[in-house]
């Protein structure tokens, strides 16, 4: 007889249920959340367990790659609906929310998550990494005017990489000229210079894996994708084959138009914004190089002009990332 398996997995302990193909509870356990011991229990006590289910999170991506690693056939599933499910129980609790996911394992009424390479996520923290430094370093920038406003001190803007070093000569000339912001310069210019050099040493980091990277030298041919974009992109989908079709990866980005259809109604809305959001970013800041910044011509630059005049720049820049099926309908 298989058996199936849920666990409601927290930081410290995992919740472990097992259900028979009637759906009735034959075990549960508490576990510490260790990828070592959960193996060692399902193998002694549910040695034909036929799937076991755990809902994605913040540990869901290392603890499906570890519990693989141990021939445990787990399935990471969709935390948003799953929760359509373990709401309708009238007490929360992790030995009931447990119960829940045994069942949906049974039943096979769960959508399963993909759980991306570790090099994907890699690269990923690259990417992320770089991103948080330069937001950093936006934060401390505009704090820093904000505070010299005060004395009446307007610094000059910053509009290339290079300028930087001005901005900290700005900040310097003027803690020259009072002891609280002398302290202020002397404070906060060795941090900025910091996070100037560490997003730069990033950003060259992942120049060099862009170049060795084969395909994201061809992405890079796209005018106005950059190493970000194309290591992001691809890290991002990972794997390629589980898409079906070209436009099911727009719907994956939530770059496809909702829809909304009952009887006669039938209308599509703005993008669904589903999926990874800083992906979008990076899209949307390459189709806005590609309508501003590149002059190469192209026959995607110049439907994107001419979709900007009649629709607005912004609705421009993101239908340009559209797919192709989806971009013909605007």
């Amino acid at each position: 007889m298989s058996h199936y398996v849920g666990l409601d997995v927290s930081l410290k302990e995992v919740s472990v249920c097992v259900v028979d193909e009637q759906g009735s509870v034959v075990k549960r356990a508490i576990l510490p959340t260790d990828p070592d011991v959960i193996a060692d229990h399902l193998s002694r006590e549910v040695s034909d367990a036929e799937r076991v289910v755990h809902e994605s999170g913040i540990l869901a991506t290392w603890l499906t790659r570890e519990l693989e690693k141990r021939g445990v056939p787990i399935i990471c599933i969709d935390a948003r609906m799953a929760h359509k499910a373990l709401s309708a129980r009238l007490n929360k609790s992790d030995k009931a929310d447990a119960e829940g996911l045994a069942q949906l394992s049974r039943t096979g009424w769960f959508t399963e998550v993909h759980i991306r390479s570790e090099a994907s996520d890699r690269v990923r923290a690259l990417v992320g990494a770089r991103e948080r430094l330069i937001r950093m370093r936006k934060d401390l920038a505009a704090h820093i005017r904000g505070v010299l406003k005060t004395f009446g001190i307007r610094m000059g803007p910053v509009l290339r990489a290079h300028h930087r070093q001005g901005f900290r000569d700005q900040l310097a000339e003027a803690g020259a000229c009072d002891p609280m912001l002398g302290l202020l310069a002397q404070t906060m210019i060795p941090i900025h210079k910091t996070l100037c050099a560490s997003a730069e040493a990033l950003a060259d980091e992942l120049m060099h894996i862009a170049k060795q990277n084969t395909l994201a030298c061809r992405l890079m041919t796209v005018p106005g994708v950059g190493p970000l974009v194309a290591l992001n992109f691809i890290a991002t989908v990972d794997d390629a084959s589980r898409f079906r079709r070209s436009s099911d990866v727009g719907a994956f980005l939530g770059l496809t138009p909702r829809r909304y259809q009952s009887g006669e109604i039938d209308r599509s809305g703005r993008i669904s914004k589903c999926g990874d959001a800083e992906m979008r970013r990076l899209l949307v800041s390459a189709a806005t190089s590609l309508m501003t910044q590149v002059r190469r011509f192209s026959p995607l630059k110049s439907w994107a002009i001419r979709l900007s005049a009649r629709k607005g720049f912004k609705k421009a820049a993101v239908a340009t990332e559209l797919p192709p099926e989806i971009r013909t309908l605007t």
